[in-house]
């Protein structure tokens, strides 16, 4: 007969997805549960409730001395925790920093970390630890029959399951955490305020959100910081469970100086100075002229910002700096914990509150029961020893002669087996009479404790009126003011590129094969400027390196850039089909540096213009904008500058000699277009090509030149009168030899 067993025989095989999705589902459940998220009732994911608990054991309360951090650890890892030491210790070291932790946990001894680095503390052979004075909150009440024991991993010791915390820690000290499918982000908050709202909740479970928020205002995150969010905005967040929540840095100005007093939460020091050196460096922030942190341990946060002159807009700085840095940031609130049915969710801020007050109902009902039957069991014990008292001498008689005392003393005087075997253990020395009248005062004290125990667990009211005085107790003790001030603010806005650059004359230079280069100051003279064989000079203007520099093609399109950007004269320039797409057959015309409102005029050569301002041309876009609508076969005249929108005089002249000079005023402002009519052009003369040769705009002492090949003419202010006329009219013919015009250009002033 073969017996031989195959080894397959001794499985049952599945299905390798199957397999695979269960493997997963208990792995994902294991983090969410074991790992990754806090519990409601003590707020402490199971690596620190361990490490909490673990130094509760080793004797490490607040009272105590400090002891190595590598004891704690081992402890921990060794008994109850069998993962890494190094990650054991991290999370015992983030308890102990004060700018992670609002109310630390443990109280550390040595380097534990920065606010520069907070991962820079020493090894925990160095370091030296002791559990805060604030953990008695979580401990104190843990061996009162309030928490449930489990086995610890290798089933040798047993460990609490929850700690019994006396105030939300879940909301307190807050929490970070990922896990599979899920996150969580619980910011700190402020015990009185928690401590005010959890009372209120306790006393009046229909209290509105809105009512809690009266209380709760918002996060107090350690490290201070303005919560700059708007109350609407808040509450958001807080009816929902989850959403963003804006904190910013706090400044203030001591003499030329900016002083940051504070950070947003976990922003490190260091990375700010780095984020406005890099922007310094890159010549992005021209109005500060140094950077420093002054921080010490009397001012943990002091970082100097020097401005280049009483001038600067601080305010305006500061805007910019909480838009391009991490002085402005946006904390995430995720209020995802493990309920009390343990399962994991996210909870609104009420439904937080009541899971922890239904927690906090549970354990003091199981600590007053654990009390109570205690009591019991004691006074049960104390009638047994009375009963002995009155009868003593019975009592020794039989003790001294019979071979089965308890079974014969539970027969005689009706005792328990607990009592008879109270009565066996007496000493001789509580034989005394004095010892009477001490186990009944005894049994007064506990029979009115039974009582007052009684009362509060057959009174909802009772119990409720105890929770809510234990909590403000502890609120007295542990409680402090807000650190971070609520300020409703508008949302930072960064400066523009032109108004980070200094406002210096700058003179751009534009050639006839579009090349376009940048002189600082208005002294220099263009038409001296070296060019490239085969290009000149075609326009220039004057204006300042904080503003646009404007480009007018053939086509009606306008281009900007900024001024400062422009290679220097003292090269040849760069081309602007580089910065722009504009076609390679398509030249461009000309060129106009201003602000904003600075009014110009625009027009082809069919004859048609308006009047703009310099905003009109300005665009981001590398295809230009769409400005001035040229008709088919014409072409757009160079940009003329207005100085006088009102007086100014608008002197046009064709290529047959026909000159023309109205108010400017007379012709349409628009925002883009054909425009009107500025000159007359009959139908035949334009057949044989006359087409407007330019048009100016003159205030008064200002003068035109007109140009024939190589002859030209000034038309001065006076000069105009000759040429007076209306717009749209075919104006008056120059003197001999202009019968040909070339060219006319705004002469330059007058020195």
């Amino acid at each position: 007969m073969n017996t031989h067993t195959s080894l397959n025989d001794s499985f049952e095989p599945i299905e390798l997805r199957d397999y695979a999705e269960r493997a997963y589902l208990d792995y994902a459940m294991y983090v969410v549960l074991d790992r990754a998220l806090p519990h409601v009732g003590d707020g402490l994911k199971p690596v620190q409730r361990r490490i909490v608990y673990s130094m509760s054991e080793l004797g490490l309360s607040a009272a105590s001395k400090h002891k190595k951090s590598a004891r704690t650890v081992g402890d921990v890892i060794g008994k109850f925790h069998p993962h890494g030491d190094l990650a054991c210790y991290e999370a015992m070291v983030l308890m102990a920093q004060p700018f992670s932790y609002r109310y630390p946990l443990v109280d550390g001894q040595g380097n534990f970390g920065s606010p520069d680095d907070p991962k820079s503390f020493a090894a925990m052979r160095y370091t030296e630890s002791r559990l805060s004075a604030y953990s008695k909150v979580l401990l104190q009440e843990l061996g009162m029959g309030t928490a449930d024991w489990v086995p610890n991993f290798d089933g040798s010791l047993k460990e609490p399951k929850l700690l019994p915390a006396r105030l939300p820690n879940i909301l307190l000290n807050g929490g970070q955490g990922i896990a599979v499918g899920m996150s969580t982000d619980i910011p700190p908050h402020n015990l009185n305020e928690v401590v005010s709202a959890t009372t209120l909740l306790l006393e009046k479970p229909r209290t509105p959100l809105s009512a809690l928020l009266e209380h709760i205002k918002g996060p107090d995150f350690p490290g201070g910081g303005e919560i700059v969010s708007s109350a609407e905005e808040i509450a958001t967040v807080y009816e929902t469970g989850h959403g963003p929540i804006r904190q910013r840095a706090v400044w203030n100005q001591e003499g030329d100086q900016l002083i940051i007093t504070a950070l947003p939460h976990q922003v490190s020091p260091a990375k700010i100075l780095e984020q406005i050196a890099q922007q310094m460096q890159a010549k992005k922030l021209p109005m500060v002229a140094d950077l420093r942190d002054e921080s010490d341990h009397e001012h943990p946060t002091r970082l100097v910002i020097v401005p280049k002159s009483n001038r600067v807009d601080v305010a305006a700085l500061m805007a910019h700096l909480f838009a391009t840095t991490d002085l402005e940031k946006s904390i995430r609130v995720n209020l995802n914990v493990i309920g009390n049915d343990g399962k994991p969710g996210v909870r609104d801020l009420k439904s937080l509150l009541q899971a922890w007050i239904d927690y906090r109902r549970q354990t003091v009902t199981r600590r007053l029961e654990h009390r109570l039957d205690q009591v019991v069991d004691r006074l049960h014990i104390l009638e047994g020893l009375l009963v002995a008292y009155l009868n003593i001498d019975e009592v020794i008689a039989i003790i001294r002669q019979s071979d089965e005392p308890k079974a014969e003393l539970v027969a005689r005087f009706g005792l328990t087996a607990t009592q008879a075997e109270a009565i066996l253990e007496l000493k001789l020395r509580h034989l005394a009479k004095l010892e009477e009248v001490k186990i009944q005062g005894e049994r007064d004290e506990l029979e009115s404790e039974r009582a007052a125990l009684e009362g509060l667990l057959a009174s909802p009211k009772k119990l409720t009126r105890l929770i809510r005085d234990e909590m403000k107790d502890d609120a007295k003790r542990y409680g402090d003011e807000r650190r971070s001030p609520l300020v409703e603010r508008e949302a930072a806005q960064a400066l523009s590129e032109t108004e980070l650059v200094p406002a210096e004359p700058m003179t751009v230079i534009l050639s006839e094969n579009g090349w376009v280069r940048a002189a600082k100051g208005h002294e220099v003279n263009p038409a001296e400027l070296n060019f490239r064989e085969g290009d000149a000079l075609l326009g220039y203007a004057r204006g300042r390196s904080n503003q646009l520099a404007c480009f007018l093609d053939a086509t009606g399109r306008s281009y900007s850039l900024p001024t400062h950007s422009l290679p220097s004269a003292r090269s040849l320039g760069e081309p602007l089909t580089g910065r722009f797409a504009i076609a390679s057959d398509t030249a461009v015309v000309g060129v106009a540096v201003g602000d904003d409102e600075h009014a110009v005029l625009l027009a082809s050569d069919q004859g048609h213009g308006f009047v703009t301002t310099l905003g009109h041309l300005h665009t981001r876009q590398k295809a230009g904008k769409a400005l001035l609508s040229v008709p088919k076969g014409g072409r757009a005249l160079p940009i003329a500058s207005i100085t006088d929108p009102e007086e100014g005089i608008l002197v046009a002249v064709t290529s047959a000699g026909h000159l023309l000079a109205f108010y400017v005023e007379e012709l349409p402002e628009l925002a883009k277009g054909k425009g009107n009519k500025i000159i007359h052009i009959p139908p035949k003369a334009r057949s044989e090509g006359e087409r407007l040769v330019g048009a100016v705009v003159l205030a008064e002492g200002e003068h035109a030149e007109v140009w024939a090949g190589q002859r030209h003419m000034k038309v001065t202010w006076d000069d105009t009168d000759h040429y007076w006329g209306e717009r749209a009219q075919r104006g008056r013919k120059l003197p001999r030899g202009f019968q040909r015009v070339t060219g006319l250009k705004r002469g330059a002033p007058t020195r």
